[in-house]
């Protein structure tokens, strides 16, 4: 039993969510488990990574390389034996120049005047230079081992490699700032949805107590009826209107269920109930000329700015001349690694290379990346002045919204009234009962538009606020 118990809890635990959970700690939960988000401080990551690829080209490259080899190639053999210091002369093939020589020894008949002149023929030296050495032209197979370490370095790319870390840590930032932008998205959504559940529920609030009227009013009808003074349509009417009641707050319901799901979407964790926030977001501080400052897209655009300026320093590298250094050490033999310091070899040097004439590519490119550095600038003004109009409109429509806030509210409260009047007013039997649900829809009409507004009015200001760099 008591295994079962806490089997039951356990499981009542996993699907258990969260109650009275608070705007911050839902943004908390977003940057933690939203998967978009995710992803973006993947992109942000791998943007890292690539400033330091751009970054590690200026130290060169260090490799070892072992090559396992076996040839009877003429070429290869006598390459071999001279990485490993064995070449001989008889790998030239000068047992093959001995024997001739040794065969004029015998026709001097061992007389060095004789043999002086036969040396001297021009016949007999053209025989000994035109014989081909069988040692040098077919040698056995050898086998060949060589390790080596090589490392080259650029001294000097004309300002390239220094242009693509700059402007591969310019794109880092920028992925900073369209990381900060899905953030800003998903933080808007939030808080909306958070407003959304607010303003629902409250209006769910507000449709109970007009249902708790009809109710009451039915009640009263429902007396009359027994004493005569009321008729079964006026029954009928009223249950009409409890019906159409009952189909608004269901139908609000569903609303505030479909929120729940979409913050649930959004922060990854089932949610029960949240902690109300205000009706009314607050609007962003600041002048349109400074709230267009602190946008994300304006800094995005000045950014690209600055990446087209490293731009056009980047092709002007095509004018310079590169240099880079070159060190090798190592050793071969037709035994691995043996007598290694004995058979070993070193190779360094630097090389200078300077492009003369290239068509006039570089100079092509070069004017090319400065029309893309004004293109850019162009687009840096039209942003700003995009971004301020858009700042200006959403602003007035939020001032325009809250004036709608208050006279909606103001006419809410008055049909409100209205039906309190319109219902002592048909107790006194001075009006109809259908006048009175007249006056109970245009009370749950000006509450629909209450909430329209009010939920309008949000929508803009968290729009602003997601245009904005808040410097998390």
């Amino acid at each position: 039993m008591r295994y079962f118990l806490l089997f039951a809890f356990t499981f009542v635990s996993l699907f258990a969510g969260v109650e009275d959970l608070k705007l911050d700690e839902a943004i908390k939960l977003l940057k933690k488990n939203n998967n978009e988000i995710k992803i973006a401080k993947f992109e942000e990551e791998i943007a890292k990574f690539k400033t330091k690829i751009a970054k590690s080209y200026n130290y060169g490259t260090l490799d070892y390389t072992f090559n396992a080899l076996r040839s009877n190639d003429a070429g290869n053999v006598f390459g071999f034996k001279l990485q490993s210091r064995e070449a001989t002369f008889r790998d030239f093939g000068f047992s093959d120049f001995l024997g001739g020589v040794g065969q004029a020894l015998q026709m001097a008949g061992g007389d060095f005047g004789t043999f002086t002149t036969i040396m001297s023929n021009p016949a007999m030296q053209n025989m000994l230079l035109d014989t081909a050495p069988d040692d040098l032209n077919y040698p056995d197979a050898r086998n060949h081992f060589q390790s080596k370490i090589s490392y080259m370095v650029p001294l000097f790319t004309g300002y390239k490699l220094t242009q693509y870390e700059k402007i591969s840590k310019a794109m880092e930032k920028m992925s900073s700032l369209d990381t900060k932008k899905i953030i800003n998205e998903k933080i808007y959504q939030t808080k909306k949805t958070f407003y959304d559940i607010t303003l629902v529920e409250n209006y769910i609030k507000n449709l109970e107590k007009l249902k708790a009227n009809i109710d009451k009013l039915e009640d009263i009808i429902k007396a009359f009826m027994s004493e005569g003074y009321a008729k079964d349509t006026d029954l009928l009417e009223v249950q009409a209107k409890r019906a159409e009641v009952l189909s608004y707050l269901n139908q609000a319901k569903l609303n505030r269920e479909l929120a729940y799901q979409f913050l649930e979407f959004l922060i990854g964790e089932k949610v029960d109930s949240i902690v109300h926030t205000e009706e009314l977001a607050k609007l962003p501080q600041g002048s349109p000329e400074e709230l267009v400052e602190k946008t994300i897209d304006i800094k995005k655009v000045k950014m690209g700015l600055k990446i087209t300026d490293m731009n056009v320093k980047l092709q002007k590298s095509g004018y310079y001349p590169t240099v880079g250094a070159f060190g090798e050490y190592g050793s071969a033999d037709n035994v691995p690694f043996n007598d290694f310091f004995d058979k070993d070899a070193y190779t360094i040097g630097a090389q200078l290379k300077w492009n003369l004439f290239n068509g006039g590519e570089t100079t092509a490119q070069v004017q090319k990346a400065k029309i893309e550095k004004m293109k850019m600038l162009e687009q840096y003004n039209l942003a700003k002045r995009g971004l301020a109009l858009k700042i200006r409109q959403i602003i007035t429509e939020v001032k325009s919204k809250d004036f709608d806030v208050k006279a909606k509210a103001k006419e809410f409260e008055f049909s409100k009234r209205v039906y309190e009047h319109y219902e002592e007013k048909y107790k006194e039997g001075l009006v109809k009962i259908s006048d009175v649900l007249i006056k109970h829809s245009e009370e749950i009409q000006s509450l629909l538009e209450l909430l329209k507004v009010k939920t309008q009015r949000n929508e803009k200001v968290f729009m602003l606020e997601s245009l904005l760099d808040k410097g998390e």
